[in-house]
Formats: C-alpha cells, structure tokens, sequence
C-alpha cells in the first residue's frame, strides 16, 4: 500500500524523534512519525501492583531479549560483556530509564584536542547550551543551580530531595572532601506543565505511573500531537528507500496486522537509538548503496560506545530509608571526570548514587553475596540487609574504537523477517583500568559513610542502555556519516539525530544531550528549508 507523500517523515518516538517532532511541528509542515511499538499505559505499570518487583525480571526487565514482546527486536549480544537494554514505545527507552539528565561537560567536545585521542566534535558545548535550556523546560528538569563542575545553568524545578540514604553518602563525600551534587534530574518535584509531582510511588526504570518522571510520552509529544504531527505506532520500518538521484523517497514499513506500506517523504529523520540506526541503515541497501544507505565511509555501525559500569555496593548498621525517592536520583559526583594522567588511563567518569533495593532485589542480592543463608538464619540474615543497603553507580567513559560495532545476524531476525542487529565489543584496556580506579574510589566513599562490608560489580553485565557512536558526526565524510547539522553526507535529505551521531561518549548519561541535539539540528532545518538540500 502507498501513503500520501508527506514534507517530513520521523522514524522513531522515542527521546530524539520526539523532540524534533514537537520543534518542526511550527512549521506546519505535514509530518509523520512511525514507531514500531505503542502507546504505554500508565495505570498497567507495574508499581501499580504489589508484585511489582517480579516484572523487573519479565515484561519491563531491561533486555528486549527476555521481554518477549512483538514490538522489540532481539539482539544478538553474545559477543558482548555489555548486553543490549533498550525499549521500544511512544517514549522510547524513556519509559524505562532512570532519569538521570546530566550534560555533557565542555571538556566531552574537544576529546582529541585536550587528551590525544578519539575526535573533536564538530560543535562543542555553547552550541548545545540553549537547546539543553530549552530542553530542560519541556522535560521538567529538576536540579540545583551552582554546580562547580559545570558552566552556570539554571532549571526549572528545585531538586530532588537527597532522602537520608543520600545525606548519609553525601558526608562520606564530605569526609573525602570530594565533589558532589544534587543531580540534575527530568522529574517533576512539584506539579509541573499538568504532570504531578512525584510521590515516590517506585523505581523509575520500569515506568512511572504517576507521570512525574520526564518520559516523551507525557512531555514533547502530546504537544506536537496538538501541533498536528500524526504519530502511527505498530509501525515497523523495514528499509529507507531511495530515488534514482539517491535521494532518501521514504520508508517501506510493516504494520500491526503484517501490511506492507510505502510512505513517500521530502525529508527522512532517523532516530532509532545507536543500535536500532544502523541496523535500519545496513537494512537499506540498494544498487546505488550496496554496503547500506549513507555508509560511503563504512562507519555505519562502527565505533559502538557504551558506559561500562561499575555498581559499587555497601551495607550500613542503620536503616536508610532507601525505598524512599527516585531509582538513581539524588546525588551525582564528578570529582573523577577530567583526565588525570597520574591514573593510569585517559578521561574519566562520575558517580551516581542509588537508592535502596525493594524486597525481592534485596533477597536476590543476599543469596548473589552470600551473605544471606538458607534455614534457620534466614530471616535474621535478610533483617541485617534490609533497608541497609546503599551504593553507587560508576559511569564511565567509553572512547570510540571501530571494531566495537554493530553489523546484521545473518540468522536472527524479528518477528516481521527483518535481521535483527549483532553486537560485537570488547572492553579496551582503558576502561578497564577506569573500572578498577572507580570502584576503589567507590569503596572508599562507602567506607567513609559508615559502611561496614562492599561489594563491588564491573563491568555490570545489564549496562548496555546508552547506545552511542555508530553513525557518528563529522565535517570529513571520509571520517563521519553525518555532518554538524545531523545531515547525512551522501543523501542530502537524510538526518540522523539520536545517540548514534555522538563522536565521544562522555561519563554521564546521553539523553539531555541527545534531546539537545535533536533540538539543535531542527532549528537549522528551520531556518533552512529554502536550501536545506543545497
């Protein structure tokens, strides 16, 4: 079946095509946006149930490999220490992610430059700013302004509150005369643009139900909606199409009921997230691009970079109130962020902290430590962890290396036929040594704050959330796939603005500067239609 031609055609609702859906929506222009899974519905979240904790590990655990829904893809990660953690929905993997909205530093833009190695971006931190302001405002960020390791900002709600599980690690902070801060956090503290304030009603990362945490579901979209975008959800893209000038024609997809559509386009925008990209890319291959669409340099899925994790655990005497407050929301940490050469390894990381675990994860994490025994101590051990438990994440940074990449299975594919992506990667020596200086610093912190045993996991297996690097951004289309407006080199009327376009990785979570991006690349399309192709 052949739709009606539109001006833009989206290809992804999550937190990039969300965000550049609601910015071209001024310009009246006809867009489209497909998404292959569908509206979530707040009041099936699981922290609307008491057996909440048990859908962690089926229908929202973090891998699309053990969920079993019709609208994931699998991945073949088995070449990876790092598995793949993606969602796919209106929203995206903002339905699931923590939150978590810190910026990229300065420092992130001129990697080559200051330290020797990786890429330059092509922008830097000043081009960013006033998007990730903008952002800010539609994502409801809270945060505290002032922090010293970054320039000055201001956000529109006050800070999460710290809780007693976050002052506790805060002294031990203090106590190392270390840096932290509250962190910068997309969820509403009080009554914010018709969302309610969060009231703490469960871990974040598998849905908020109380529509306080800053998923595109509740924030950019129904705007853009109002705007006159049409979103149509169960719609699986199978390849980008291509004229005989080599311009991008649309999209060929796949709907719920198995009917193939082709949606002619103007303009074609991918945001399908570091994997889902190239994948959609590599799928799309012609006579003309016979190696996959807008992959004349041969990067398209090369130079995967995650965060390799460290999750650094301690258990305390008192109880910490730890089931109170948003999953990884409190405090941040950046003492470690900028190269010190005297470490042993080039750029660096930030800490963030967690809160405590519910029942379930608690009893998992005493039989996994050991420290919880089958019999007649059972509950006398599991009274000694509960509500005891506190640590920190470690986030650190990957740097961009070409045989970390993504390709097509040659056997694994969705439930449309369409191969599915495989993940081959290796941790580089690198960030293996960050991993070892993290988690001892990690300890120390815990230490510090009076914690009496630690325990300490790196890389952490499930980490593989921030999807970053393989159709990354450049001024040479030898080296770069796309240029510094998100435009793809070979096909003029191609962009690409989600995590796949970063050139570095940075140590803090990608999705404020994904969003600023996406921002910052539809301004320029708007202030250049006229010669946008040019």
């Amino acid at each position: 079946m052949s739709e009606e031609p539109v001006d833009v055609l989206i290809i992804g609702a999550g937190a990039a095509g969300a965000a550049m859906a609601w910015s071209l929506a001024e310009t009246r222009m006809r867009i489209v946006c497909l998404e292959q899974g569908g509206w979530m519905n707040p009041a099936e979240y699981p922290t609307t149930r008491s057996d909440w904790e048990m859908d962690r590990l089926g229908a929202f655990g973090l891998s699309p490999n053990g969920r079993g829904r019709r609208e994931d893809y699998p991945v073949n990660d088995s070449e990876s220490p790092i598995k793949i953690s993606n969602f796919n929905a209106v929203g995206g993997s903002t339905i699931l992610y923590a939150a978590h909205f810190p910026r990229l530093h300065p420092s992130d833009f001129r990697v080559k430059t200051l330290d020797g190695v990786a890429d330059d971006w092509p922008i830097d931190y000043t081009s960013l700013e006033p998007w990730y302001d903008l952002n800010a405002r539609m994502m409801g960020v809270a945060g505290l302004a002032g922090d010293p390791a970054y320039p000055p900002k201001e956000l529109p709600l006050p800070p999460v509150p710290l809780g007693k599980l976050g002052e506790t690690l805060a002294r031990g902070f203090n106590r190392l005369g270390w840096h932290w801060w509250p962190s910068d956090s997309a969820i509403a503290t009080r009554d914010y643009e018709g969302r309610a304030a969060c009231i703490n009603l469960g871990p974040c990362i598998i849905g908020c139900a109380q529509g306080a945490k800053g998923s595109t579901d509740v924030t950019y979209w129904p705007v853009a909606i109002r705007e006159g975008v049409e979103l149509r959800t169960h719609c699986r893209v199978r390849e980008i199409t291509v004229d005989e000038n080599g311009m991008a024609s649309g999209a060929t997809y796949i709907d719920e009921e198995g009917i193939e559509h082709q949606q002619p386009a103007e303009i074609v925008v991918v945001a399908c997230n570091g994997v889902g990209t190239p994948r959609l890319l590599l799928n799309s291959r012609s006579d003309r691009f016979p190696d996959g669409l807008a992959n004349s340099s041969g990067l398209v899925g090369r130079n995967l970079m995650f965060h390799p994790y460290a999750m650094v655990t301690g258990i305390f005497d008192e109880r910490l109130e730890g089931y109170k407050g948003p999953t990884g929301c409190s405090i941040i940490s950046q003492e470690f962020y900028e190269t010190d050469s005297t470490r042993g390894f080039l750029r660096g990381y930030s800490f963030e902290m967690l809160r405590g675990m519910g029942p379930i994860s608690t009893a998992l994490f005493g039989l996994s430590s050991r420290r919880l025994p089958w019999g007649a101590d059972h509950h006398a051990a599991y009274e000694d962890i509960w509500d005891r438990t506190a640590g920190m994440v470690v986030i650190c940074e990957d740097l961009p290396e070409p045989e970390n990449r993504v390709t097509l299975d040659p056997e694994l594919t969705d439930a449309d036929g369409i191969p599915a992506p495989k993940i081959q990667y290796r941790l580089s020596d690198n960030s293996r040594k960050m991993l070892d200086h993290a988690a001892a610093r990690g300890i120390e912190v815990l230490e510090s704050a009076g914690a009496k045993e630690t325990r300490v996991e790196a890389p952490l297996p499930p980490a593989g959330w921030h999807l970053m690097g393989t159709a990354r951004m450049g001024r040479d289309p030898a080296s770069s796939v796309v240029d510094p407006f998100g435009r793809s080199h070979d096909v003029k009327n191609l962009f690409i603005v989600d995590g796949s376009v970063f050139v570095t990785a940075g140590g803090v979570n990608p999705t404020n500067t994904i969003q600023a991006i996406a921002l910052y690349v539809a301004d320029h399309m708007k202030k250049n239609l006229d010669q946008l192709f040019d």
